[in-house]
């Protein structure tokens, strides 16, 4: 989880330097860190991104123990770090990356709280 809330902080000083596809990359790592710590808690790993996505999606959204609404952010910001990193003259803007930002640190909290939990 360090690596996760490290990432998010990187994001968070790229979103404030209005550097915003830097900022959406980082934003999605910063998920991809946590989620990866869940899985790691319960034995579960892939060495793909796709497969990252879907072990989370299979094991904890999919049986509610992770909410929808809150697991989209992860799901969302796999697509738009897509777009970002490998599609020309994609230019995310403020008002776009913005709410990302604070959809993000939730995830990252809620995870966070599971691991603790299965930790203690």
């Amino acid at each position: 989880m360090t690596r996760a809330n490290e990432t998010l902080e990187d994001a968070r000083v790229l979103a404030a330097a209005g550097r915003w596809n830097a900022c959406v990359n980082r934003l999605y790592y910063s998920c991809f860190y946590a989620v990866s710590a869940l899985l790691v808690r319960h034995g579960l790993s892939s060495t793909k991104h796709t497969g990252v996505r879907s072990l989370f999606n299979k094991q904890y959204v999919k049986t509610d123990k992770i909410p929808k609404d809150l697991a989209r952010i992860y799901n969302d910001l796999f697509e738009r770090r897509q777009e970002g990193d490998y599609i020309d003259f994609v230019n995310f803007q403020e008002a776009q990356v913005t709410p990302w930002i604070s959809k993000a640190e939730q995830l990252i909290q809620y995870v966070a709280t599971l691991v603790e939990k299965e930790t203690a």
